[in-house]
């Protein structure tokens, strides 16, 4: 059966053009953090990087709900369906934002380097280790706000996968509040398995905070559920 025409165009136009876009970005990106070191002039080239995909791809979005003040310490936690998922949430949300990533991201070329030296945090899921907090503590300190996928992965087919409880230890042990945010109609874009993106709107709502203010270490796994369900209502 003959391809389809949005296959000939990723496979022919979006990739070379994104690829050549990731060396560039991530080339500026990496001379800049010679001189700023907080990751804040990487986070700009990400931003860059983010709004090209989506506009050569033909991505529109649409944010609902008020985004906290650039000042409140906090974590923003997003359901996870689609590679796009990262530049739609980049472009959407105007914070510096840090990515907890698993740690063998940090080995592609460009990328993994752009990550290295951007100060994301890239986890080892085996072994995480004491230091992220000290990470985290140092991030939320520069002003910047981590964006994490709590699914541990994509969800193949759009339905949300439980929420592993790291995380929300992590916000509850750093006084952190957190930000649901559900991304309706990434997957459209570009599902799990698929080698073909299609122009599509996508939804982002942002939800109210929720305070993690008196909650202790029990109170992760309940927080998972809770947050799950609140970002499920806007997918």
């Amino acid at each position: 059966m003959f391809p389809p025409f949005h296959w000939w165009k990723t496979v022919f136009f979006l990739i070379p053009v994104l690829s050549i876009a990731t060396i560039v970005l991530g080339t500026i990106s990496l001379l800049a953090s010679v001189v700023d070191r907080s990751g804040s002039a990487g986070h700009r080239c990400a931003q860059w990087w983010s709004r090209l995909i989506l506009w050569t791809s033909g991505v529109r979005y649409t944010r609902q709900g008020i985004l906290p003040s650039p000042g409140q310490r906090c974590i923003f936690v997003a359901n996870h369906s689609s590679f796009y998922d990262i530049p739609i949430l980049f472009t959407a949300v105007p914070r510096q934002l840090r990515i907890m990533a698993k740690a063998t991201l940090g080995r592609l070329p460009f990328i993994g380097w752009h990550l290295h030296r951007s100060g994301h945090l890239l986890v080892d899921r085996h072994n995480p280790g004491a230091s992220i907090f000290k990470k985290m503590q140092r991030m939320t300190n520069q002003g910047a706000a981590l964006i994490v996928f709590p699914e541990g992965g994509r969800s193949e087919d759009g339905e949300l996968l439980p929420f592993k409880p790291g995380v929300f230890l992590l916000a509850i042990e750093n006084d952190l509040a957190i930000v649901p945010i559900s991304v309706s109609g990434g997957r459209d874009v570009m599902p799990i398995g698929r080698l073909m993106v299609r122009p599509a709107r996508v939804r982002v709502t942002v939800h109210e905070p929720v305070s993690t203010a008196g909650l202790g270490r029990r109170d992760a796994r309940r927080l998972a559920v809770d947050v799950r369900e609140i970002i499920a209502s806007g997918v």
